[in-house]
């Protein structure tokens, strides 16, 4: 049974999402570069992480119980940038500076450039292992925020990440969530082809973890299942959400070329009418 949130609430959120859709189509657009397709899967779940679920304050950054955000596929920035300036850590003008010389929003995170951002990260399958140590951390120093890990599925593929999935059922990191975005496309093509993955959730259950499986471009389920996998005790939990490639732009959806590819000025354009369209 899904917790229950109100109208207001999920019509807000949905929203933003699209906010933080029409952000990353005219930030990779002006960059001329960049990964539209995965962050576009992931942008409902980091809406429900930045704007429902985490303790964070853009005017305190440095807030000891803060909850933790670490984007292991740290080339989905667009949607992260975004999300980070609607809640008011850096002014909404800088989107526009996007990979740009100088500027602080790098191709990929960088914690010592872009405020809010808790851990540089672009080589694929560190992530979850630098969220175990925050999480470890947490708990040893008596601390009660919780730490959420955004990985993509073909970074699955990296061996250091069933290590960290080892450690943290090893060392019941009940404070951790990892959410993996499962669109089913990675750089080269399709998971399945390229390195399956499939049986995902038995696996993850095989190495000790609270296992979910949800539609991660439904806002309600997203919500419920990082109110449970708060609550879960004793063991990490995994969110297996599966979402499309692209969503929210009809020509970028399952598209596997927009995995790191800019929109053209026409597409641009065309993806900004359908997703004004939604609102």
């Amino acid at each position: 049974m899904l917790t229950s949130f109100d109208e207001e609430t999920i019509r807000m959120l949905e929203s933003k999402a699209n906010l933080l859709r029409r952000h990353v189509i005219n930030m990779t657009f002006e960059a001329g570069s960049g990964h539209p397709g995965g962050s576009l899967s992931s942008a409902d779940i980091i809406t429900a992480l930045f704007f429902k679920i985490m303790r964070h304050d853009p005017k305190n950054e440095k807030w000891p119980e803060r909850d933790r955000f670490v984007l292991s596929k740290g080339h989905c920035a667009p949607v992260y940038y975004a999300a980070l300036a609607e809640s008011g850590y850096f002014p909404t003008e800088e989107l526009h500076t996007l990979r740009k010389m100088s500027c602080r929003l790098q191709g990929h995170p960088c914690k010592t450039k872009t405020p809010g951002v808790e851990m540089s990260t672009g080589s694929l399958g560190q992530g979850l292992s630098i969220s175990n140590g925050i999480a470890l951390a947490g708990r040893m120093d008596k601390h009660s925020y919780h730490v959420y890990c955004l990985c993509g599925d073909g970074e699955l593929q990296e061996g250091q990440v069933w290590e960290a999935a080892m450690f943290a059922a090893h060392y019941k990191l009940d404070n951790l969530t990892c959410i993996v975005d499962r669109n089913g496309l990675q750089i080269d093509g399709a998971t399945e082809k390229v390195m399956a993955l499939e049986p995902l959730a038995d696996k993850w259950r095989a190495f000790g973890w609270n296992v979910m499986e949800i539609n991660g471009n439904d806002i309600h389920q997203v919500l419920d299942a990082l109110e449970r996998a708060k609550a879960h005790k004793g063991r990490p939990t995994v969110i297996i959400a599966k979402t499309t490639k692209g969503k929210g732009v009809s020509f970028m959806e399952n598209n596997v070329s927009f995995h790191g590819k800019s929109p053209t000025k026409e597409e641009h354009e065309k993806a900004l009418r359908e997703l004004e369209g939604a609102v």
